[in-house]
């Protein structure tokens, strides 16, 4: 058994999703391991990581909505609003979320679905640079 890491950086362009299924692929067809598992990991409190559709944009600005409905910004409950309105509000979406993925690897790529891409989810309204770990197993 072997293992693998990659880390490379994201830049957003503020909250939203950005897909980073090819960057993963990639990856892990660099790491020259067949079968295994990968798991993809972001280094940030404040952005998180999804596996959902690929094909039509408008399920991601969908999941955006009812994400900004269940979790507001500048919420009255929220005491920590150092960084601004948005700061609370993007911890409790990435707790809501993930920070990591397991996706199975078979063939030397991600065993994702037909319409499955891997994105990174960014909860502020600023754009960042994020930072991700990509690690394959196998």
């Amino acid at each position: 058994m072997s293992a693998r890491s990659k880390t490379f950086t994201v830049d957003t362009q503020g909250r939203g999703t950005v897909e980073i299924t090819r960057r993963v692929q990639d990856t892990v067809a660099a790491t020259g391991i067949a079968e295994g598992l990968c798991t993809v990991f972001v280094h940030h409190t404040s952005a998180s990581l999804i596996i959902n559709e690929n094909a039509d944009p408008d399920v991601q600005r969908d999941l955006d909505a009812f994400l900004g409905r269940l979790v507001r910004d500048g919420d009255p409950l929220f005491i920590h609003t150092a960084e601004g309105p948005d700061d609370m509000a993007s911890h409790v979406r990435t707790a809501l979320t993930q920070t990591s993925l397991n996706i199975p690897v078979t063939g030397g790529r991600c065993a994702l679905g037909t319409w499955q891409g891997v994105f990174l989810w960014e909860h502020r309204h600023q754009g960042h640079r994020r930072t991700i770990t990509v690690t394959v197993v196998g």
